[in-house]
């Protein structure tokens, strides 16, 4: 099914920029397909996890039912890619987060969330991100921050593929990858740049 041409891309569709993401990926060719109930988790064949607020998200995973299923095909190897509270929902440990919160436990990293700050400390940068920006001919990517996390420890098994270049957090990772499963600190949603979109539908189809 991943050789398809247009691939069905679940967005997890309980709250958060659900409708940017998916433009996004209906511009990079993809089936982009709403995910609010287990019906329409088990018609797709990956999933996106968009930003909103990681806290709210994990509970409403629970009321929807949609949590152990979630977990199940994240673990069976099902693609995701994470932006912004997505990130914090995939980690596998979080920092700073309420005791009550569950997570997805399918990237070995450790976040710190609201790391840059309060939502009036949001900004935004140049970055080198790798297997996108390193290609010939190609621009930094403009990265958008907003009230987000930032990753303070990788596993050996995690790639790293991008870190803010300057400023008070020079240096910090905000995008990672790990098999299957792809996430960023920042949202390329609100940008037009689809250029992680399309790094990830061609992660689905490969």
């Amino acid at each position: 099914m991943s050789g398809q041409s247009r691939p069905r891309i679940g967005v997890l569709a309980l709250q958060g920029d659900v409708r940017e993401h998916v433009h996004a990926l209906q511009a990079c060719g993809a089936e982009p397909v709403p995910v609010r109930r287990r019906s329409e988790l088990d018609e797709v064949e990956a999933i996106v996890i968009p930003g909103g607020e990681s806290t709210t998200m994990s509970k409403l995973l629970g009321i929807f039912d949609l949590y152990d299923p979630l977990v199940a095909r994240l673990r069976a190897g099902m693609p995701a890619y994470g932006s912004c509270a997505g990130m914090i929902m995939l980690a596998s440990t979080i920092l700073d987060t309420r005791p009550d919160a569950r997570h997805l436990d399918a990237l070995d990293i450790t976040v710190r969330r609201n790391a840059f700050g309060r939502q009036v400390e949001s900004f935004e940068t140049d970055l080198e991100f790798a297997g996108v920006t390193d290609r010939p001919g190609a621009e930094p990517m403009r990265a958008v921050f907003i009230r987000a996390p930032w990753v303070e420890s990788v596993s050996p098994d995690v790639e790293v593929l991008a870190r803010v270049p300057e400023g008070p957090a020079e240096g910090r990772i905000v995008a990672v990858r790990q098999g299957k499963v792809l996430a960023t600190s920042f949202h390329p949603e609100v940008t037009g740049d689809r250029r992680v979109h399309e790094y990830f539908v061609e992660m689905v189809r490969r």
